[in-house]
């Protein structure tokens, strides 16, 4: 199990960088520009998804920031939000890396931006932090193809068939 989550955080950090190489090349007013998506723009949307990872693992490791909201604004410049953006990426490859075989069936306590209570095995919050990650970043690549900028592949099995053997 360990190497089928090791997996999806180098996946998700490398599907992280060629998006946000496409993003760095589109011009500020189309960057910020509200297109209708759920988060409005691709500013809105690259900020959620950070402050979704934030929060979970937060949630997981007791340790980083905490977000106040799922549309906060942790970095109004797109350059700073790329750091982050790199930064969580080792956070998230790095905390999966530390875990052992049995640490996916731990559960874990946590309360809900809204205050509401859950528990969820490790396993089941990691799968829904990868996934969370492709389906916002899937919403991104349509507002790049919407501005006219060709979107980067980010298919999973591209990925695989690329991607070095572990």
């Amino acid at each position: 199990m360990k190497q089928h989550f090791q997996t999806f955080a180098a996946y998700n950090r490398w599907a992280n960088q060629r998006l946000y190489a496409i993003v760095a090349r589109v011009s500020d007013h189309d960057y910020r520009r509200d297109l209708g998506a759920f988060f409005d723009s691709l500013h809105g949307t690259l900020n959620h998804i950070l402050v979704g990872d934030r929060a979970w693992l937060r949630r997981l490791t007791g340790e980083g920031p905490s977000p106040a909201s799922l549309d906060e604004i942790l970095y109004d410049d797109f350059s700073a939000l790329r750091a982050a953006r790199d930064g969580e990426d080792k956070r998230i490859v790095a905390y999966v890396d530390g875990l052992d075989d049995t640490a996916f069936a731990r559960t874990v306590a946590y309360a809900s931006m809204d205050g509401e209570r859950h528990q969820q095995p490790v396993g089941q919050i990691l799968s829904h932090v990868f996934n969370h990650q492709t389906h916002h970043r899937g919403q991104a690549h349509g507002l790049l193809t919407q501005l006219g900028h060709a979107a980067p592949v980010l298919d999973l099995m591209h990925y695989l068939r690329i991607a070095p053997p572990e």
